[in-house]
């Protein structure tokens, strides 16, 4: 059995998260993982935009690399993210700049504890000059949707977000109101604060194709923030322009849903899912109270797609999958009591995974 450590880095070509030389165990275009021996895609005109979008972001958002880099791979693979982390890393900043970045509607949903449904969705008014209701569309209704300190709504209000997240539409009454495409959810969650605030139930954390957890940032990026904090203040920072259209968009999500995966790496993934549903693995099963479905799978696959497209490559390979499992699963396992008492972490148990997972 070959190990994932022995087998070829991903950051083949040349692509916009990076570049780098293949290690040994695979040969570049290696057919282990591709069933053709094309060479790496040549950058188009919509991954030069993304590229931009990226370099952008980065400059006005110092030192959440990674969460950029995340946050635009979600939104290519069509699914949404939960941004995790203390008040003040930047998490709504990052939201709106990425949608001001991307052509479509932003709205921005501030949960507290006495919000309804209602505020969400919307609800039928009843116009007395026309004797008549109509329905007035709620902040659901947009292309880019940040909620704000999701977990600060009660259940109701966070249930009713799940149908729109899963099946892309709302339902009030007896009527169903599709909801416009694109469709990106971006939630923050405060985990410092535990007053006035509800547990997101798991079947509503699975509707997110990623986690990402923010960090502080290191004393030099700080530093870096503040000097961009002062020049914003003086108005010498030049605005986002938005640079990718809704074309644009579903151009590359086209590319990416049509992106080479082999029957090697697809078994790969379904290996690392299912290896946390037994006891086979040290450290894992014992672990899990519930370990993810086959969502995660399709989620983790796409995500990794997402990623090869990104890389400049026209197929997956296993380090498009292992870069990105932390972020994938995390929010899709449930720890028992013991890992809880002892102190086990879901991203120490992932990596367990990873570790004792063959590719091969």
């Amino acid at each position: 059995m070959t190990s994932r450590r022995d087998l070829v880095d991903s950051r083949v070509g040349h692509g916009i998260l990076g570049a780098g030389m293949p290690q040994k165990g695979a040969q570049k275009g290696s057919s282990l993982f591709m069933d053709t021996t094309t060479a790496p895609r040549e950058g188009t005109g919509v991954s030069q935009k993304f590229a931009a979008l990226s370099t952008g972001l980065k400059g006005r958002v110092i030192g959440q690399e990674g969460a950029i880099e995340q946050l635009i791979i979600a939104l290519l693979a069509g699914g949404h993210v939960l941004l995790e982390g203390a008040p003040g890393l930047a998490k709504t900043r990052l939201a709106r700049l990425i949608s001001d970045a991307v052509e479509g509607d932003f709205k921005r949903i501030q949960f507290t504890p006495d919000l309804l449904p209602s505020d969400l969705i919307g609800a039928s008014i009843y116009l007395a000059s026309e004797n008549r209701f109509e329905f007035q569309r709620g902040p659901v209704f947009g292309n880019f949707v940040l909620a704000d300190e999701i977990n600060r709504a009660p259940a109701k209000v966070q249930s009713a977000l799940l149908e729109a997240m899963e099946e892309r539409q709302v339902t009030s009454g007896e009527t169903t109101h599709k909801l416009a495409w694109p469709f990106f959810v971006i939630a923050t969650q405060n985990p410092v604060e535990h007053e006035g605030t509800w547990d997101l139930p798991q079947a509503q954390m699975d509707r997110f194709l990623m986690q990402v957890n923010v960090d502080y940032p290191t004393p030099d990026n700080e530093r870096a923030i503040l000097d961009l904090a002062i020049e914003e203040g003086q108005d010498t920072v030049a605005p986002v322009k938005e640079v990718i259209s809704q074309a644009d968009l579903k151009e590359a999500q086209t590319e990416i849903a049509a992106l080479h995966v082999s029957d090697l790496i697809r078994d790969y993934v379904v290996r690392l899912i299912s290896g946390a549903r037994t006891d086979a693995l040290k450290g894992v099963g014992e672990h899990l109270a519930c370990p993810a479905s086959p969502r995660g799978t399709i989620m983790l696959t796409r995500a990794a797609q997402a990623r090869a497209w990104l890389m400049g490559r026209d197929h997956v390979l296993p380090e498009d999958v292992s870069e990105l499992a932390m972020s994938v699963l995390r929010h899709r396992i449930m720890l028992t009591y013991r890992a809880d008492a002892d102190g086990v972490q879901r991203d120490s148990i992932i990596q367990a995974l990873l570790d004792q997972t063959d590719v091969v």
